[in-house]
């Protein structure tokens, strides 16, 4: 079976506008969340977000072409430019080998949003020709896939918040079938909007600690009150390993395990049964080895921290096998469908740099979220294999397990 692995990392989210920045914020344990600024939420019974503060799109786009592009497509084009750079992608590389695997969990919400309300109000003759294209979520893999010239196959997971992990299964897959030699993925949400954080609340899934947005993302911990919407993109370009290694490229991990499942249980109350089929799928096609840290999709919901910790735990046999597991969306806000993309670069960072982020805000123990969540700050360590989990409404999962490259 060919081999796929890790050449190059991206990533924008409320705590940098680019990997190194963003990551050095995590490990330093900073927050990203706030007030909201991108519309005024005072009318809202969650008034909180992880905003990409000072965004300017006109560091990937021509000024005229950026009202062609939702915010989420700008902000995938950004971390996309930053893995392909960091992957050394020159014009010797073979672009119709060489495709796009997207992701996004809505998409253009606030242009279908903005649309509609003039729809209503000024007539459908004032919608925006744009509209369309710039909301459509496949049009984030479409407008990255001209950016950089892709014109291998053009692939778009649009499963909730397990988007950016599914679409880098999709990528995998597609890489070891041989339907491509490198594919670049990217992850990308920005739905900080009224519908967006309005839709959210009604469902009571939001966090309401409005008044310290700082303490409000609480993954684990006992007073944990719902999840805190953050927006932002991440991107990984996965390669074939002997072309990879042809080049003479960095090889920061090799993708060593990947699974899927379905709960077929609830739209939105997960089980612990779904997650832990992911995890075990993606577990044994990894050869079952040692895991040294878990990224959990600790969401700060009461249920999913419950059922994710119980699945951790039977998975491997027991609280007493499992390894530092922690949880950055106390940090950097729920991503939605750009979450597990984000969350797979932090995992492979935290990899080739040997430290475990932390997981901030946990301040009272839950008895049923027991684990080592690594809340003292983050932690040195050897990381050798290192699991990433993504669960969205719907009841759909998946897992993503890298392992440090030993050639």
């Amino acid at each position: 079976m060919r081999r796929v692995v890790v050449t190059g990392l991206g990533m924008i989210n409320s705590l940098g506008h680019d990997k190194e920045s963003a990551f050095k914020a995590i490990i330093d344990g900073e927050c990203g969340i706030d007030r909201i600024t991108l519309f005024d939420p005072e009318k809202f019974s969650a008034q909180i977000a992880g905003e990409v503060k000072d965004f300017d799109p006109t560091v990937v786009m021509d000024a005229k072409e950026v009202k062609k592009a939702d915010r989420f497509i700008q902000l995938g084009l950004v971390a996309a430019k930053e893995a392909m750079e960091d992957a050394g992608i020159d014009d010797s590389i073979d672009r119709e080998r060489f495709g796009i695997s997207s992701a996004s969990g809505i998409g253009g919400l606030s242009n279908i949003e903005k649309n509609s309300v003039i729809c209503e109000t000024r007539g459908p003759r004032r919608i925006s020709p744009f509209f369309i294209p710039s909301a459509l979520v496949n049009m984030l893999g479409g407008f990255v896939s001209i950016y950089h010239k892709l014109k291998g196959p053009n692939l778009s997971s649009v499963t909730a918040c397990a988007a950016g992990t599914h679409a880098i299964n999709e990528a995998a897959k597609t890489i070891i079938t041989g339907g491509a030699d490198r594919m670049l993925v990217v992850g990308a949400e920005a739905a900080i909007c009224p519908v967006g954080i309005g839709g959210f609340a009604s469902m009571k899934a939001l966090s309401t600690r409005n008044d310290d947005p700082k303490t409000a993302s609480r993954p684990f911990d006992a007073n944990r009150d719902g999840f805190v919407m953050g927006e932002g993109a991440g991107a990984l370009v996965l390669e074939e390993l002997e072309s990879a290694l042809a080049r003479g490229a960095k090889i920061y991990a090799e993708l060593a395990g990947f699974g899927e499942s379905g709960d077929a249980n609830h739209i939105t109350t997960p089980t612990m049964d779904g997650p832990l089929r992911a995890m075990r799928a993606a577990y044994k096609m990894a050869g079952e080895p040692k895991l040294d840290y878990i990224n959990a999709h600790g969401t700060s919901t009461p249920i999913n921290d419950r059922n994710e910790t119980a699945a951790i735990k039977e998975l491997l046999g027991g609280k007493e096998n499992c390894p530092p597991v922690s949880s950055t969306k106390g940090q950097i806000g729920h991503c939605l469908g750009a979450a597990g993309a984000i969350e797979a670069v932090i995992s492979v960072m935290a990899m080739d740099r040997g430290v475990i982020p932390p997981t901030i805000n946990y301040e009272t123990p839950d008895e049923n979220c027991d684990l080592d969540y690594v809340t003292e700050g983050a932690r040195e360590a050897e990381l050798n294999y290192v699991m990433s989990n993504s669960f969205g409404f719907g009841g759909t999962n998946g897992v993503v397990i890298f392992k440090k490259y030993q050639g």
